[in-house]
């Protein structure tokens, strides 16, 4: 589960934010609440969760200088200031997203979305599944084992994950390592065999494979046409 923590002068924000993870099936855990800032920092390096929803206008410590404080957390603002100094603000210190109150169900899934870089169902089990996938995509994956762990059938899982996410479990596998090796190629100059391991390929030629299929070329090829447009190899 992804751990959360709310911080929130009003049990309303607390309220409604607990109802949406509900109601979407979400695999987010509310760790704790906090009603001012000061509690919240000594919460949050006590607890060290995935993620925050923050209102920023709250006692003793604000939104902004919690932030300042602790800024390696996922942060998700939610306020009631329509304000593009506040937004702009937030984003310079790391927030991964700003949401209006009173929050709406589909903009806060959006939000999680880009605060975790991943996308949820309305299916718990599938959720269930990216989540896993997403924190253990450089360990052997399969289905069977996907199946013995939720206490179901392998072709049940196969049907229920096509269904919600339009891939199968190991399709989806592979986009998330792929992905994850196209992150690391772009930010990083680590060598294309460490990149493959780093991202769960033990054979580098299903590493070679995947990559192709996802982005049209080798890694190689993808790499020296970076450097040409950004200056780096």
């Amino acid at each position: 589960m992804i751990r959360a923590i709310i911080v929130d002068d009003e049990a309303a924000g607390s309220v409604i934010i607990r109802y949406f993870i509900k109601m979407g099936k979400l695999p987010i855990e509310i760790v704790d609440e906090a009603r001012d800032g000061a509690a919240a920092l000594e919460l949050i390096r006590q607890e060290r969760p995935d993620l925050v929803f923050l209102d920023i206008q709250m006692p003793r410590l604000n939104g902004f200088e919690l932030m300042r404080a602790v800024p390696e957390i996922n942060y998700i603002i939610i306020t009631a200031y329509e304000s593009f100094q506040y937004a702009q603000q937030a984003l310079r210190l790391g927030a991964k997203d700003i949401l209006l109150k009173p929050v709406e169900f589909e903009p806060f899934c959006e939000a999680i979305t880009r605060a975790l870089g991943w996308k949820f169902t309305k299916n718990h089990l599938t959720n269930e599944i990216i989540e896993y996938i997403q924190q253990n995509y450089t360990q052997k994956i399969e289905v069977n084992e996907l199946a013995r762990m939720y206490y179901t059938t392998a072709s049940h899982i196969a049907r229920t994950f096509k269904k919600h996410m339009g891939v199968g479990v190991i399709s989806y596998l592979h986009e998330v390592r792929i992905q994850k090796a196209i992150s690391l190629m772009q930010n990083t100059d680590t060598g294309i065999k460490e990149i493959a391991e780093a991202v769960g390929y033990e054979n580098i030629n299903n590493f070679y494979k995947y990559f192709k299929q996802t982005t049209g070329c080798t890694p190689a090829a993808f790499r020296e046409k970076r450097g040409k447009s950004g200056g780096e190899k």
